[in-house]
């Protein structure tokens, strides 16, 4: 998942795009959309790649000399898309009302700095897995944030709160 920034992490640096987004919807402030958010991603929930990992260790016979790709193609959005699901998922596991200005749309030269570079699609090839272990994830992308969301506004909402209320010195 990554961290919270100045939370359960540093202050500085940038999480991966759920630790992102999640760390926007606590602060209330916009999701960040890179390049209009047209990037394509997948998210597989933790207890499914957990239980991929459990049957290759319990399938040494099947599992030893393949490199296996755990993910969940079926979850696939652009990420302008997770966005639009996570403020929606948020909004229902928190009780708090939407954001007037939901997303903003910056340049990755302003987010990451110069030089940043990243594929467009990244989409787990799952033929390897399905064929050696028969492992399929089954969690969708909606309850995948739907749990995620709960435990982090459950965990991080109140730490974040008080963060934000800190008087700033000068």
């Amino acid at each position: 998942m990554d961290f919270i920034p100045g939370i359960d992490g540093p202050s500085e640096g940038v999480p991966r795009v759920l630790a992102c987004f999640s760390n926007n919807l606590l602060r209330r402030e916009p999701l960040k959309l890179v390049d209009g958010g047209q990037s394509q991603r997948t998210f597989v929930y933790i207890k499914d790649a957990i239980e991929a990992v459990l049957l290759m260790i319990e399938n040494p016979g099947r599992a030893n000399g393949h490199i296996f790709n755990v993910g969940n193609p079926n979850n696939e959005v652009t990420v302008r898309q997770l966005a639009e699901m996570m403020t929606k998922v948020y909004t229902k596991v928190s009780g708090e009302s939407a954001l007037e200005t939901p997303t903003i749309d910056v340049s990755s030269k302003e987010f990451y700095g110069e030089g940043y570079d990243d594929s467009d699609k990244r989409i787990p090839d799952m033929t390897i897995i399905n064929k050696q272990l028969g492992w399929n994830p089954n969690t969708s992308l909606w309850d995948l944030l739907e749990s995620t969301l709960t435990y982090q506004h459950r965990t991080y909402a109140e730490a974040i709160k008080k963060s934000m209320a800190k008087p700033t010195s000068s």
